[in-house]
């Protein structure tokens, strides 16, 4: 079982705000999706897209500055209203390396 080294407790009794915190460093650490490029490219607004996805422009902003990452569902739809595959809005090179298993 996994154990968080500060606490010393196994990671299913991990405190939420540790495990809150840790996940908005990863998001902050990691600039995980390329929506905001795409929306660019495709002379869309964030305004526009939350319009599409009847979210709120604050949500959208979010996903945009990697604060926050949308849903897969929801990447997929954008993916569509942008035009574009799923893979052009992600950067596989943000994510951590998995080491392989023998």
């Amino acid at each position: 079982m996994k154990k968080l080294a500060v606490f010393n407790l196994p990671f299913q009794k991990m405190p939420i705000f540790v495990f809150k915190i840790h996940l908005i460093q990863f998001n902050m650490e990691r600039n995980i999706n390329r929506i905001k490029v795409v929306l660019v490219d495709k002379l869309k607004t964030n305004k526009w897209l939350a319009e599409q996805l009847n979210v709120a422009p604050t949500t959208v902003s979010k996903w945009c500055t990697n604060a926050a990452q949308p849903p897969l569902e929801t990447l997929m739809q954008i993916a569509k209203l942008l035009d574009v595959q799923v893979d052009d809005l992600l950067r596989f090179e943000e994510l951590p390396e998995i080491a392989e298993v023998k």
